[in-house]
């Protein structure tokens, strides 16, 4: 299984302070095995947890020339018209993921282009289901653009509980469609903004996955 890397060093770092209790608790405290037996159990799938937080499962992309790919995996918890202000200023069609922490956190482009535009904005930590957190959390909005009329703006939205997103986007750069761009460390939201004409292809309680479901035609 794959590891991002900005998971190593907190895998790392867990891993020397579990095996330090677990040898404490060994040498010095003489706990009852039973409880020893719990708290060994405890601190390992606590462990296994956070390594499932920054897997990064090998998939092929299912490259669609005109659809727009889901950039994360998660539960489609909004689909409707909304007027964006970052970027577009004018109405989109949002599409909103909710990642949980079981989910993969790794993000992908959802189309071939140029990324346009880059911004990161420091905020609040509400719960991210909240329609709200779209702008008042912390986010981080990209724009890929493939032509005039397909431009698709994506932004990666901090959670109650994720406090750190990564994003490798620079403006300028040339991606694909499935190409890892970042991740948000353990779950939070992704919202896509796709033009009103777009043809969306899930609905509210949809699963999706990155790399792979489709979201929408031009």
């Amino acid at each position: 299984m794959k590891i991002q890397k900005e998971g190593l060093p907190i895998i790392c770092i867990m891993t020397i302070l579990i095996a330090v209790i677990l040898c404490f608790d060994f040498l010095f405290l003489s706990l009852h095995w039973c409880v020893s037996v719990i708290l060994s159990i405890a601190l390992l799938a606590f462990l296994y947890m956070i390594i499932r937080f920054f897997r990064n499962p090998k998939r092929i992309v299912n490259r669609t020339e005109d659809g727009i790919l889901s950039p994360a995996d998660g539960t489609i918890v909004n689909v409707e018209k909304v007027y964006e202000k970052e970027y577009f200023k004018d109405e989109r069609i949002i599409v909103s993921i909710f990642m949980s922490a079981h989910n993969v956190h790794v993000n992908s482009y959802p189309i071939d282009g140029v990324v346009d535009y880059v911004g990161y904005h420091p905020g609040k930590y509400l719960i991210a289901k909240l329609p709200k957190s779209s702008t008042d959390n912390e986010h981080n909005s990209v724009v890929v653009k493939q032509s005039e009329d397909r431009v698709v703006l994506f932004r990666q939205i901090a959670g109650f509980v994720a406090r750190r997103i990564v994003c490798y986007a620079e403006p300028g750069m040339i991606v694909k469609q499935g190409d890892e761009m970042g991740m948000i460390k353990f779950g939070s939201r992704v919202d896509v903004f796709l033009p009103l004409d777009a043809t969306v292809e899930v609905k509210i309680g949809d699963s999706v996955r990155s790399k792979k479901s489709v979201l929408a035609y031009f």
